[in-house]
């Protein structure tokens, strides 16, 4: 564009109970904060991942950009969960087109899809004499459709659908500048998913969505002590007056059933991680938590205690410029956690312009 303002490409999260927005400005290496929002969803409207609501979850879309200031035309949002897959794959060397040709082919043995029902994309990881190595991404056309409507009721246009456990991964790398020697685990609790990338250095070497997140801490509580779901979230989170009202002794063991639920499922992916990986040697060497999930009360220590690894609350704006005046520090410091993915995409927007 020769004249005029660029169009501003905005991140857009649309979780299982929440919608949230962030627009980011300037180059990679010094971005700003723009814009935020953050609203909740109507119970249900997104059930396992597929919208049952479209109203909804668009009139929500509309509601957190226009309540914050979201002006961008454009999104780029993603998605997660049974209907995304992503390996890594291995190929003997061949040429760029040599791949597009038998790209298909290649998908048709990894991907559990009929390729028809899909849309796929690919990326070349690493080249070199012995070896193509690629990640393959494909996800369930009807999934993607509906995302797409909904965004484009709401009034924005979705130029990219990226998978969120890889914009967690821009989110890291922007904020952490990971050396290649790095093997960090990002885990995203969100209210029905869990999103794991391993990550060494800026290479994403396995991924795994799994169906537990923080509604499963929510539920037990309401379930066995006969809580409203108000009652149990505040209970979940740690505030202190809904705490008092309750019996520590009652809740402890039902947290600690999910907390060792949750621990399980981390130490399944890494012994995949580890039964797959080339150099067997390479160990996880911390874990960086995000999503609503990991507001729980005490769950990094315990996560920690659990798989005996360092575990801290990823900083989705630790590199980002944010003027205090524009946005308040202790609202941002509240739903910091939820906002990783919605970064990691307005990354993605960033290096569109």
């Amino acid at each position: 564009m020769l004249f005029g303002k660029k169009k501003g490409v905005a991140g857009l999260d649309v979780g299982s109970s929440s919608v949230k927005v962030v627009e980011l400005d300037g180059k990679l290496s010094n971005l700003s904060l723009v814009g935020l929002g953050f609203e909740n969803l109507p119970d249900d409207s997104i059930v396992d991942g597929q919208i049952m609501e479209m109203n909804a979850v668009s009139e929500t879309i509309q509601d957190v950009c226009r309540n914050h200031q979201i002006n961008a035309p454009n999104v780029v949002t993603g998605v997660s969960g049974h209907s995304v897959i992503v390996k890594n794959i291995v190929l003997p060397p061949m040429s760029r087109d040599e791949l597009e040709e038998s790209i298909d082919w290649h998908a048709e043995e990894h991907i559990p899809f009929d390729l028809s029902d899909v849309s796929l994309d690919y990326h070349i990881t690493d080249q070199n004499t012995n070896a193509t190595s690629v990640v393959i991404a494909a996800c369930k056309r009807e999934r993607i459709d509906s995302l797409k409507q909904a965004v484009q009721l709401a009034g924005k246009a979705p130029v990219v659908i990226d998978i969120d456990t890889f914009a967690l991964q821009n989110c890291y790398e922007i904020n952490y500048q990971p050396d290649a020697s790095q093997v960090v685990a990002l885990l995203n609790i969100g209210a029905s998913t869990m999103n794991v990338n391993i990550v060494q250095g800026i290479n994403s070497v396995f991924t795994r969505d799994i169906t537990v997140g923080g509604s499963q801490f929510t539920d037990i509580l309401q379930r066995n002590l006969g809580l409203s779901y108000q009652q149990a979230e505040a209970i979940k989170r740690g505030v202190s007056e809904a705490k008092a009202e309750m019996d520590e002794k009652a809740i402890e063991p039902l947290m600690n059933n999910v907390t060792e639920m949750v621990a399980m499922e981390i130490q399944k992916t890494f012994d995949f991680y580890r039964a797959t990986a080339e150099d067997s040697g390479v160990q996880v060497q911390k874990i960086l938590i995000s999503g609503g999930g990991s507001k729980l009360a005490g769950l990094a220590e315990d996560i920690s205690r659990k798989l005996e690894l360092p575990v801290e609350v990823l900083d989705p704006f630790r590199q980002i410029k944010v003027d205090t005046r524009k946005f308040d520090p202790d609202y941002l410091s509240e739903i910091m956690p939820e906002m990783a993915v919605a970064v990691g995409l307005a990354v993605r927007g960033v290096e569109l312009r």
